[in-house]
């Protein structure tokens, strides 16, 4: 723990001490970045917000303007999951109009590509570095770092407010709040928060709705899931998932007895070697945080010291290769320099970070999302169906807890003539949607299929 203490407190006494951060621009308009060929071919913006004066809190974010009509379109933030990843991670490797060259890349700094599949076609998006202590964001101060769920709320609303009155022309925009993983655990608790600012004082949202993927919400739903669905994927035995379910009761997140959790191991054994957060891809370590833990890249420092990406022993087929070239990008000085990074605020940039002082202390948004959706707010849950972390079995189980009618039955959905999924709509505007194929981070492994999912919703078409 001492080695993570020093970790945050070196570059906090730095900026305290040396660093002129004051000198250095709010926000900049970013026209070149290293690694991409010629001047980029849409808005974008970085900055810095101060989102809390006491403790001096700074959260950075990357926006980018719609290609379609800025004027018009929805304003997204979007929440990516952790708690602890960077928002750069869901712009390069989920929704945004970036990606990296991973199979010509051998070592350097890697080159920059523009994705057509991006939600920038439907609307512009904030991708902000949240909680403090992810990304580029940091405190001037220790305190700052001891954040929580709820305090992590208070300072996105802070923070979107402080953004729309220095973006005055986006005040008028459909507001979405968006973000999967354990960024589904924030989102509905910042859209009900948002909502009840708008009621209670006229704060300038015009807030529309929110959408979350593979969302955290409630381990009771979300573990108790897991076992139905890898014996649905055919990863248990009819005998071993029949006898578990009867000992444990079908509840497995407190087992009750023993025997229960001597199944419970059984299982856990079985699908030891399956990828949790995509089961037909390699399971290569180390792996996606799990949603809700926190969690430390012990080979973190040596990742992006390392001259050449071959050395890593790491082959191409596994995902988590392209998640290193994030790491060896934003750690460059002349990234940080186009960037408009405050130098000397963040020592070793990680697409995930340990948060130590962070608190999980929302344990269930599903009243979230039901007092939400009753203000009369639109949500979009979808679940890629691969997904073993957070399993659509358990999302629809929350889900049918809210007790909605059924408007629109279950049907398949369609891109390019083939089924992308299937759907469900609900009373009180909730749209279920399960992406074909896709992991964990559905726009990850399917994005022409979640850019016509998002661009049909935000439309008010059905999927």
């Amino acid at each position: 723990m001492q080695e993570t203490n020093t970790l945050f407190l070196f570059p906090l006494v730095f900026v305290l001490c040396c660093s002129p951060w004051y000198l250095v621009a709010a926000k900049k308009q970013i026209k070149n970045l290293p690694g991409f060929d010629g001047p980029l071919p849409f808005a974008l913006e970085t900055g810095y917000l101060e989102v809390d004066e006491e403790k001096e809190v700074q959260l950075f974010y990357y926006f980018i303007e719609s290609e379609n009509n800025p004027k018009e379109d929805p304003l997204l933030l979007w929440l990516t999951g952790g708690p602890g990843c960077s928002g750069f991670s869901g712009l390069v490797l989920e929704i945004g109009l970036l990606s990296f060259d991973l199979q010509g890349y051998t070592d350097g700094l890697p080159s920059l590509l523009y994705r057509p599949d991006s939600w920038t076609q439907v609307s512009s998006v904030i991708f902000v570095d949240s909680p403090v202590g992810t990304g580029f964001s940091y405190s001037r101060t220790l305190e700052g770092f001891q954040t929580s769920d709820t305090e992590t709320v208070r300072q996105l609303q802070n923070f979107l407010r402080r953004w729309l009155e220095k973006h005055p022309k986006f005040k008028s925009n459909p507001l979405y709040i968006s973000g999967d993983s354990y960024g589904g655990k924030i989102v509905p608790a910042l859209t009900l928060e948002i909502a009840i600012a708008k009621e209670s004082y006229g704060a300038p949202f015009n807030l529309k709705g929110y959408l979350a993927g593979n969302p955290f919400t409630d381990m009771n739903f979300d573990f108790d899931g897991s076992i139905p669905y890898v014996h649905g994927m055919a990863l248990l035995s009819d005998e071993l998932y029949e006898t578990t379910k009867k000992l444990c009761w079908g509840k497995y997140l407190h087992p009750s007895n023993d025997n229960c959790v001597k199944h419970l191991n059984a299982v856990a054994e079985v699908i030891k070697d399956i990828n949790p957060y995509h089961i037909l891809e390699p399971f290569c370590e180390p792996h996606s945080p799990r949603p809700g833990e926190n969690h430390i890249r012990k080979f973190a420092k040596k990742l992006y010291e390392e001259v050449s990406f071959g050395d890593s022993g790491r082959p191409l087929e596994c995902r988590e290769s392209g998640y290193l070239l994030l790491n060896f990008w934003a750690n460059n000085d002349t990234v940080r320099e186009a960037l408009g990074i405050r130098e000397g605020t963040v020592v070793d940039w990680n697409r995930c970070t340990q948060l130590p002082y962070y608190t999980l202390d929302i344990q269930s948004t599903v009243s979230y999302h039901l007092n939400v959706t009753n203000k009369g707010y639109s949500a979009l849950i979808y679940s890629g169906d691969h997904d073993r972390a957070i399993p659509h079995v358990g999302t629809q189980a929350w889900i049918r807890s809210l007790n909605f009618s059924i408007t629109d039955d279950w049907r398949p959905w369609y891109v390019g003539g083939q089924v992308a999924g299937f759907t469900r709509r609900y009373s009180n505007n909730l749209t279920f949607a399960t992406v074909k194929g896709a992991g964990h981070t559905a726009p990850e492994y399917k994005p022409k299929e979640c850019l016509a999912m998002i661009g049909r919703w935000l439309s008010g078409a059905p999927l």
